[in-house]
């Protein structure tokens, strides 16, 4: 027998970095909407404050707020310890943090390279890590990833370094899927297409580049943030009880041609 509501994430605590913009932002105010109490995470007070108050007065629901630096332990374990003080448990973890630095590849800075594996690969990581032994305490949880289509299919344009940490989260993923499972810790990932947010607007709002982009997709239009929302709501409930290990791809049908 199904559930009723079994969708819903009512009564579930999550901690969302890098839900301060971006993507990230878009999915805590959806997991808000759908019932969660949230811990927004990102390296800025002052987006942190002020997406915060934009979740509360949209939805009615606590949203908490705690500085972190992904790549920095110390960091990460105050992340922690603030979310248990104020969430009691953590359900939901989502890794929404990311940065790509365009290079060309045959004179891409190592400095750059490395930054980029720091942020997407060592901070995933480090956050499955900590938040882990958090759910693994509690009994269980559920996490999810912010990967790619990037890190399954080739791209040109500079972004060697960042397919390559995706594919890394790709394959991260569902290496913790598998040691997590004896705890009943969940782990999936969401992998986005190209998506407009703040960084990418310039792309919509140049008729030519947005054609570019929209006539490779089989749906024949360009992802919006508020898109993504559906499926790490899905990972994130009851619903999703028995998925893990599984990256849902929310392109338009672009990793189907």
């Amino acid at each position: 027998m199904i559930k009723k509501n079994i969708f819903s994430l009512e009564g579930k605590t999550a901690v969302v970095i890098g839900g301060a913009g971006g993507i990230g932002k878009e999915l805590a105010m959806g997991m808000s909407e759908s019932g969660a109490k949230l811990v927004l995470a990102s390296r800025s007070m002052g987006a942190l404050e002020e997406t915060a108050e934009e979740i509360k007065a949209a939805t009615g629901n606590p949203v908490d707020i705690c500085p972190v630096d992904v790549v920095n332990e110390e960091s990460m374990q105050q992340l922690v310890d603030f979310a248990r003080k104020t969430l009691g448990k953590v359900d939901i973890l989502v890794n929404a943090s990311g940065l790509n630095i365009k290079r060309d590849a045959l004179e891409f800075p190592m400095e750059d390279f490395e930054k980029i594996f720091d942020v997407n690969v060592k901070g995933t990581m480090i956050a499955c890590k900590f938040f882990g032994r958090l759910m693994k305490e509690a009994g269980g949880g559920n996490i999810v990833n912010l990967s790619s289509v990037r890190g399954i299919r080739g791209y040109g344009g500079g972004n060697s370094a960042y397919c390559a940490t995706k594919g890394a989260v790709e394959l991260l993923t569902k290496a913790l899927a598998i040691e997590f499972a004896p705890y009943q810790v969940r782990v999936n990932a969401l992998g986005p297409s190209l998506v407009i947010t703040p960084g990418t607007v310039h792309i919509k709002n140049n008729p030519e580049l947005a054609e570019k982009y929209r006539s490779i997709v089989p749906l024949g239009r360009i992802g919006e943030a508020e898109d993504m929302v559906g499926a790490v709501v899905f990972l994130a409930s009851d619903a999703a009880s028995f998925v893990t290990g599984q990256t849902i791809f929310v392109d338009g049908g672009l990793t189907a041609a």
